[in-house]
């Protein structure tokens, strides 16, 4: 019986006894430069309050982008539209972007009134802070 009672008790004291000293020594490993506890949870909570400071400001950032891409695609949406419904533009191949409100236009058109047209309709459309003009004239071949 006696035996029983010591293995018994050797099962349970001795896992006991490596789990807490398993525990223990992490924190004796911790090298905190002299600290003291209330020092180490102080700057445990700025490196969290500052970490919480980053990912506002990631989200508000994400957020600015967002909408500014919404604004410029939807300025290009209204300058393509403009540009298929004038008679001066409409047959012209003309490829438009907007970054930030700076619209760029591209592309061949057949004549120099095409450019300036493009160009008036771009700089009349709401929200277009310039207008990069970089259309070219195609030059006539000698069948024309």
């Amino acid at each position: 019986m006696k035996l029983t009672f010591t293995y018994k008790v050797f099962r349970v004291l001795v896992p006991s006894a490596v789990l807490s000293v398993g525990l223990a020594v992490p924190g004796f490993a911790q090298s905190d430069n002299g600290a003291t506890t209330s020092e180490q949870m102080n700057a445990a909570g700025q490196f969290m309050e500052q970490a919480g400071s980053d990912t506002g400001a990631a989200a508000a950032h994400a957020y600015h982008g967002t909408v500014t891409a919404v604004r410029d695609t939807e300025i290009t949406a209204k300058i393509k539209a403009a540009l298929y419904r004038d008679d001066t533009t409409e047959h012209s191949e003309i490829h438009v972007t907007t970054t930030a409100g700076i619209v760029t236009l591209q592309g061949k058109v057949p004549s120099t009134d095409v450019v300036m047209r493009a160009g008036q309709l771009a700089e009349s459309t709401e929200g277009v802070r310039n207008v990069r003009n970089e259309l070219k004239v195609l030059r006539p071949t000698a069948t024309d």
